[in-house]
């Protein structure tokens, strides 16, 4: 009996064929990277989801891949982990803290336990194609991508995620709302960091993260602000050359001048700053009464550059 691919998965009203051949039983079958068994989830999470009322009573009875849309359709109100208040890790270290802890759990939230129900159907490429591109709800859409953040190897990330980069639908993120995101923001964030509220994805090798980086540079080059322009006066070169040369002359002269003028300013500066301190001395030495009978004899005996000694000047004048 042959098994009919092409309507199997999703409806086709609001799907269009993905690109390629025919979609046959080999390319649709969807390989899981990791662990098979947890499906890379951290041990806490899964831990309480396989312990959960919910997991092991209402989506035990869900068998095909309709049913699981349409319960996430109906349940599934944000993306985190665990509900809201219902896990508190302050003050708590060691093996009762962060990630590892035992009893540091608490309610895993809803989204969480149907996208592990979905690693149980081992969905095919079809359905995965189906989950991201569905219209009913954004949630659908976002369970899709972290299934294939989770499941797919890290180099074909990239492939799954980038035309949806641009995707503007929005929803509510966190449990109690208060955190809305866009789907491209989302898958930015899945490709991009480790970390997703108070749980991690599976590492990425260094080398295709920087090739992926190296890719989303390429796709959203940085945006280099111009410096704004000083508004300087353009030159009419219309003007005579003439015009030029005597405006030319007419500067070279005021800057000589200029020249001139501060040469001989500091000139006139220093003559007047001599000139003041040789009178404050003279002053200060008048006004002082503890002049010495040396200092008189001193100044009386000196000498002049021209004239010589004041004695023999005197004399000279007397005779």
């Amino acid at each position: 009996m042959e098994v009919n691919y092409e309507n199997e998965g999703y409806d086709n009203d609001y799907q269009s064929k993905p690109k390629g051949s025919i979609l046959t039983r080999k390319n649709n079958t969807l390989p899981i990277w990791g662990n098979e068994r947890t499906m890379n989830l951290n041990t806490l999470i899964l831990t309480n989801i396989q312990s959960s009322h919910y997991f092991k009573v209402n989506l035990y009875e869900l068998k095909t891949y309709h049913e699981v849309i349409d319960e996430i359709y109906y349940k599934v109100q944000h993306l985190e982990p665990w509900e809201k208040g219902s896990r508190k890790t302050s003050g708590q270290t060691g093996m009762c803290g962060g990630v590892r802890g035992v009893g540091a759990g608490g309610i895993v939230s809803t989204a969480f336990c149907l996208l592990y129900k979905l690693f149980t159907l081992k969905l095919t490429r079809k359905q995965v194609t189906g989950l991201i591109t569905h219209c009913d709800s954004p949630y659908i859409r976002a369970l899709g991508f972290m299934y294939i953040r989770y499941t797919q190897p890290p180099g074909d990330l990239w492939d799954w995620y980038e035309s949806f980069l641009d995707d503007e639908e929005e929803m509510d993120v966190r449990a109690g709302g208060g955190q809305t995101m866009s789907i491209g923001d989302i898958l930015k964030s899945f490709l991009f960091k480790l970390e997703w509220f108070s749980t991690l994805f599976p590492r990425i090798p260094v080398p295709i993260q920087q090739q992926m980086e190296k890719k989303m540079s390429e796709k959203y080059p940085p945006v280099v602000e111009e410096a704004p322009r000083r508004n300087v006066p353009e030159k009419n070169f219309n003007r005579e050359r003439d015009d030029y040369r005597s405006r030319g002359d007419l500067s070279d002269q005021s800057r000589s001048r200029d020249r001139i003028d501060r040469r001989e300013r500091s000139h006139r500066d220093y003559r007047d700053r001599d000139y003041d301190r040789k009178t404050s001395r003279a002053n200060s030495r008048e006004r002082s009464p503890y002049v010495s009978r040396r200092d008189d004899y001193k100044k009386s005996t000196s000498r002049s550059p021209k004239y010589g000694s004041s004695r023999r000047r005197d004399r000279d004048d007397y005779r």
